[in-house]
This record gives structure tokens, C-alpha cells and sequence, in this order.
């Protein structure tokens, strides 16, 4: 056992029972599969399933907790009734996050467990209101205890062999939207029909981001796919006209964690 690993270990094993808020990326899933590990059947992986969730990563974090064995259950959240959320300003996550946890506190309370979320050391720098729902609800955050980084969740899920140790980022649907644009199931719904498109087309590390109201698709896709996607512009933007957009672009930039975040230093997103 690696010292990273053995750290995280002795967090997890300090608790009696654990929720985990449970994406399926990479984050969330090392935190189950080491909490299931230290805790057994004490530890419990939760997924909150709603239009922003893809469905593909619905079927995947199913998938990986049947072959880890862990303990899963799936609850409905309905961020999408609060304006609020819709509104789509700069604390949209804290306004997801809070109706994560209302969904888990529930159950949290009838296991008498406390709720985890997989965030790490380098999540800590980055513009995440929905940490502080998270805290403001009772969480904690094992991995940042443990003093693991996004490099060392990669070092240890490969070295439990963990199908997600090489897996994509994969924010929710809702952060593909510009800030100030509704966010609404139709537009969710769009979003995720061109990203299914590019992946058929083979594309690995993606975002399609959706401005302007939903007419202007623009495609950030990993510096080692851009030259490929160059190649196949033309069936990108069938995909993206076909799932609804007027128009289509390649970000030059290539793809970046946070991509919309840039907005945030402009003028105000409300409207």
C-alpha cells in the first residue's frame, strides 16, 4: 500500500458511516472505492440524478459500484425548481450543492452517517461556491484531509485498479452553460446530444459550451484532439446544428477546467 493511499485509509477509518456523494469521476469514485474498503457496508455511494446528469454517467456510476461491490443508491434532486439555479449566476453550483445535501440529509440521518464529497487539495483553488453549501450542510472532505491532490487521486485509483483512474473530468451539464443564460432541461438536453455525438466521433476530452441564449455551440476539446477535430469541422457542426444550435465554433484555446469561469471577471451575468 502506498503512503498516499495508506493516509486516505486511516482518514476513512476515523469515521463509523459514511454518504458519499457519488458523480462517478474519478474524485468520487476513489472516495467510494477506499471508503468501501475501510468502512464495508458503512460506507454508502450516493448518486443525485437529475437533468444535469448525463445519462451516460448514470449508467457509469452504476456500473462501478456493481463491480466494486459498494453499497448505491441514486436520489432525485430538483435544482431545476429553484430560480435561483436557473438564473445561472456565479453561485449556480452553491445553489446545486445545497439541493444535493437537502436530498442527503436524510438519509445521512437515518443511516447516522456523515456526507463525503470527493473534493481534493487542488479543487480548493478553483471558483467551487458549492464547497461552502457543502460545509454550511455538514460535509467533509476526506481527501483534503488526507492531503491528496487531483495527481495523487490519478496515482492511487491506478494503483487499486480503478476503471476511473484515467477517466476525464466530467463536470455537470448545467456548467456548459454561459453565466446569465437559463439554464433549462431543453438546453440540457441539446448539450448533452452534441457532446454523445463527439464522443461517437471518437473524441475523448471535451466540452461543448453553450452561449448566447443556446444558438452558439463553441467546442473546447483537448490540445491532442485539436487537429482532428479541425479535420472533421464539417461533421462537428452537423452534430451541433442537429442537436439544435445555430452555430458552431472550435475553441483555439483547447479545452480548460472551468471554462466558463473566464466570464466571471467580465461584466455582471444577471439579467
Amino acid at each position: 500500500m502506498s503512503e498516499l493511499l495508506a493516509r486516505l485509509m486511516a482518514r476513512l477509518s476515523q469515521e463509523d458511516k459514511l454518504l458519499i456523494a457519488f458523480s462517478g469521476g474519478a474524485d468520487s469514485a476513489l472516495l467510494a472505492a477506499a471508503a468501501h474498503r475501510a468502512l464495508g457496508d458503512r460506507a454508502v455511494a450516493v448518486t443525485a440524478v437529475s437533468a444535469s446528469l448525463p445519462a451516460s454517467e448514470r449508467v457509469a456510476a452504476r456500473t462501478f459500484a456493481r463491480e466494486q461491490n459498494i453499497p448505491h443508491v441514486e436520489v432525485c434532486t430538483d435544482e431545476l425548481d429553484n430560480p435561483d439555479y436557473v438564473a445561472n449566476t456565479g453561485n449556480r453550483c452553491f445553489h446545486c450543492k445545497t439541493a444535493l445535501f437537502d436530498a442527503l440529509i436524510p438519509l445521512a440521518s437515518m443511516m447516522g452517517a456523515r456526507m463525503a464529497l470527493g473534493t481534493n487539495l487542488d479543487d480548493l483553488g478553483d471558483h467551487r461556491p458549492g464547497q461552502s453549501a457543502a460545509v454550511a450542510r455538514g460535509a467533509i472532505f476526506p481527501m483534503v484531509d488526507a492531503e491528496l491532490t487531483k495527481y495523487d487521486v490519478r496515482f492511487i485509483s491506478r494503483e487499486l485498479g480503478l476503471a476511473t483512474a484515467d477517466k476525464p473530468a466530467a463536470a455537470c451539464l448545467s456548467s456548459r452553460i454561459a453565466y446569465g443564460d437559463n439554464v433549462t432541461p431543453e438546453l440540457l438536453g441539446r448539450i448533452e446530444r452534441a457532446e454523445e455525438s463527439l464522443r461517437q466521433f471518437g473524441f475523448r476530452e471535451f466540452r461543448v459550451r453553450a452561449h448566447a441564449d443556446g444558438t452558439l455551440a463553441r467546442v473546447e476539446i483537448a490540445d491532442t484532439e485539436l487537429t482532428s477535430a479541425f479535420e472533421r469541422r464539417g461533421d462537428i457542426l452537423t452534430a451541433l446544428r442537429s442537436a439544435g444550435f445555430v452555430f458552431g465554433s472550435l475553441d483555439l484555446g483547447g479545452l480548460r477546467s472551468g471554462g466558463m469561469n473566464a466570464l466571471l471577471s467580465l461584466t455582471p451575468v444577471s439579467r
